[in-house]
């Protein structure tokens, strides 16, 4: 408890940039609204650069390295230029380009040089980059997630889906288990969600090879569906656009090709989290999902609702013993 003090006295205390990027922009604006709105509930001050731009997380990297680490310095340099020195970059590619970025201009100082050439104003490698996910498990803590629960989702189990790129290269992501990462696990159990074992939280869902290899992909996306539903679960948590989009819009395709009848909700952890805390559905983008998770939202209730539910559980399963024993002493006393 004096932990969850102290964390809670330094994050009221301290001021985080946000990068919203390129897709949470457009295509993936309900992800967007939902880490905007689990932030604020869970009282992170954030703000947002003025004039950013696309961090360079596009095929530019596989032409010019130099180019593309100049455009996520650029954002960088902006974020320092407002005296703020962490980033949340909810996407995965987002994040990746800056502490590539990082990486690289503080390894070498002939690329930091490259890169500040082309700059307007030289970036000084001062600001650290953290996913949504990274902050919500490293600086708000479990405690303060599970604090700010006001509801539960009873029958909900989650597979956790981390997919290739969030917490990898270790090296450069320097965040959880690159093998068998846990934090998404621990931030949704924290928030009172079920979640299961799920052996494929870490394979490639194929979304960048959406148009190129679209066979491939449909494969790809049928196993981490199918092994999804195989883990017990009827949900599926993301921390990814691509991967959110991918795993959401493909399943029609891939029943037609794979010969299935997958219908699993593919939802933000952030989203799983603003229904815990109350949010209203369209709030955090929930009307925005192609597989609806209608079902998910109904079965929300209080966690008072929930306890008085499982209070009743408990005594109806403690009187079922003493109707098993009573039976059986009528029954001796038919024998005798």
């Amino acid at each position: 408890m004096k932990d969850t003090k102290i964390r809670l006295k330094n994050m009221a205390e301290r001021e985080y940039a946000y990068f919203s990027g390129c897709s949470l922009e457009g295509t993936a604006s309900e992800y967007d609204a939902s880490v905007r709105a689990v932030l604020k509930e869970l009282n992170v001050r954030f703000r947002e650069p003025d004039d950013w731009s696309c961090c360079g997380s596009t095929p530019a990297h596989t032409v010019d390295h130099v180019f593309a680490a100049a455009l996520a310095a650029r954002n960088l340099r902006l974020i320092e230029k407002i005296g703020l020195d962490t980033v949340i970059a909810p996407c995965p590619a987002c994040m990746t380009a800056f502490k590539k970025a990082q990486h690289s201009m503080t390894e070498s100082e002939i690329f930091k040089n490259k890169v500040n050439e082309l700059l307007d104003e030289p970036y000084n490698c001062g600001v650290e980059s953290k996913s949504a996910l990274q902050v919500l498990f490293e600086d708000v803590g479990l405690d303060a997630i599970a604090e700010r629960v006001t509801h539960a989702l009873p029958g909900l189990k989650v597979a956790p889906y981390y997919g290739c790129i969030l917490n990898r290269p270790p090296e450069i992501a320097k965040f959880d288990d690159p093998e068998n990462p846990i934090s998404m696990d621990k931030v949704l159990m924290a928030a009172g969600v079920e979640v299961t074992n799920f052996a494929f939280k870490l394979e490639c869902c194929g979304a960048a090879f959406g148009v190129a290899k679209r066979e491939m992909v449909n494969q790809l996306t049928y196993k981490v569906l199918s092994m999804a539903l195989d883990s017990g679960a009827n949900c599926i948590a993301v921390a990814c656009p691509l991967c959110q989009q991918n795993l959401d819009l493909r399943q029609e395709q891939v029943n037609k090709t794979m010969g299935s009848n997958l219908n699993i909700p593919i939802l933000y952890f952030t989203q799983i989290l603003g229904l815990v805390y109350g949010l209203p559905p369209r709030e955090i983008g929930i009307d925005k999902l192609v597989v609806s998770a209608d079902d998910i939202v109904y079965s929300r209730i209080t966690v008072e609702e929930m306890r008085k539910r499982a209070e009743l559980e408990a005594q109806a399963k403690a009187k079922k013993p003493e109707k098993k024993i009573a039976k059986e002493e009528v029954k001796t006393e038919e024998n005798e």
